[in-house]
Order: structure tokens, then C-alpha cells, then sequence
């Protein structure tokens, strides 16, 4: 399902819509940009029915994956192209998975890196909570670093 916005401070309609094959070049190009570890292509292949774009005209700003399972979902990755971080871009995505949820979706769960501290600083904004962390779980340039373990109650037994 779409949902469009309005980027204020531009005017320009962007819309939030299911990942499709004709989208997965720019994905990977802004995964290898952003990620140290990327995505492969095959991976984004995979997951193509569990994923949504955020698409100006034919440009690819961000994307979001998110299985789900029996009760739970989970955010396997959510990245927004370089050019556009820190202009509310990531929370559009998010607010729009998570208001897309299945009403059976009672928990959502995410891993993110420890030093990702405006992702965290989303995340908290959105009521995650840290229930953990898994040490050494990333690669970076210098050796390993700590993902956080985060979740958040989500569907009819929101707090």
C-alpha cells in the first residue's frame, strides 16, 4: 500500500510504495553508500515482498525492510540516501511501516548499530526500547562494533 507526503520545505510530492524490481539498482547503490556491511542484490531480490521505497519522480530517496511472523516484526533495514539524511526523511519511513503494520503484529524488533545515534534517537522517539545488545555483531573499518537490541509494543496493546 502507497501513502503520499508533502515535503514541506520543497513543495516536490514524494510517496511511500512497495520496493519493486525496477527499484533495486538505486537501493544497493544507496545501501553501499550508507552501509559498511551492504546488502547484496540478491538479499533486496529476497526481500522484495516485505519492503517499501520512498521515491521522489524516479529517485530513490530511502527504503525500508520489514519481516514479520507469527505476532512479531522485525526491521531488517531502513537507509536513507546521504543527500537527504537529517531532513525527517527516515521518520517518514518509519511512521509509514509502522502504520502499516498487520493488526496481528504485536511486537516490532530491530537491531541497530551502537554508534547509529540519530537512528537511535528515532527509535526512542518512537517508544523502542533497548532489551539488549549483541556484541561485536557488526564489522566496521577498525574491528567489530555492538548492535543494540531494540522493540516496541505495537497494534491494540499500545501503552
Amino acid at each position: 500500500m502507497s501513502t503520499s507526503v508533502l515535503n514541506p520545505s520543497n513543495k516536490k510530492q514524494d510517496s511511500i510504495r512497495d520496493m519493486q524490481i525496477a527499484d533495486l539498482g538505486q537501493v544497493v547503490a544507496i545501501e553501499q553508500l550508507i552501509s559498511q556491511s551492504p546488502w547484496s542484490l540478491k538479499q533486496f531480490e529476497q526481500s522484495l515482498d516485505d519492503a517499501t521505497v520512498l521515491a521522489r519522480a524516479d529517485k530513490i530517496i530511502g527504503f525500508v525492510v520489514i519481516a514479520s511472523v507469527l505476532g512479531e516484526a522485525e526491521i531488517h533495514n531502513l537507509a536513507v540516501h546521504p543527500d537527504y539524511q537529517g531532513l525527517g526523511f527516515g521518520s517518514l519511513l518509519l511512521d509509514d511501516a509502522l502504520a502499516q503494520l498487520p493488526e496481528s503484529i504485536r511486537l516490532l524488533h530491530l537491531e541497530v548499530r551502537a554508534s547509529n545515534f540519530p537512528a537511535i534517537r528515532l527509535y526512542l522517539q518512537r517508544d523502542f526500547v533497548q532489551m539488549g545488545e549483541r556484541r561485536d555483531y557488526y564489522k566496521t573499518e577498525y574491528g567489530r562494533e555492538d548492535a543494540l537490541l531494540m522493540s516496541k509494543r505495537v497494534g491494540t496493546d499500545k501503552d
